[in-house]
């Protein structure tokens, strides 16, 4: 029973961290896009490409922390 509730708290412990470290990659993604334009004169990038950037970005980071998150939670947790 005890590992029933473990595996709960589990998915739903990674699922945030997932995301949360998700939205850090977002920022700094969107940070760095950002100093990159105000830094030339003529930009860059678009708006739209810095969005497009930060969804594909938010895709990748959430693939990629969804399998590394629940064995770390998963050791914190016993």
């Amino acid at each position: 029973m005890e590992e029933i509730v473990m595996k709960g708290k589990t998915g739903k412990y990674s699922l945030i961290a997932s995301i949360v470290s998700s939205f850090v990659v977002i920022g700094l993604f969107l940070l760095l896009a950002l100093l990159k334009n105000s830094s030339r004169e003529i930009p860059l990038y678009t708006d739209v490409d810095i969005m497009a950037g930060m969804v594909f970005v938010f895709i990748l980071s959430m693939i990629v922390s969804a399998s590394i998150w629940p064995g770390i939670v998963e050791k914190r947790l016993k």
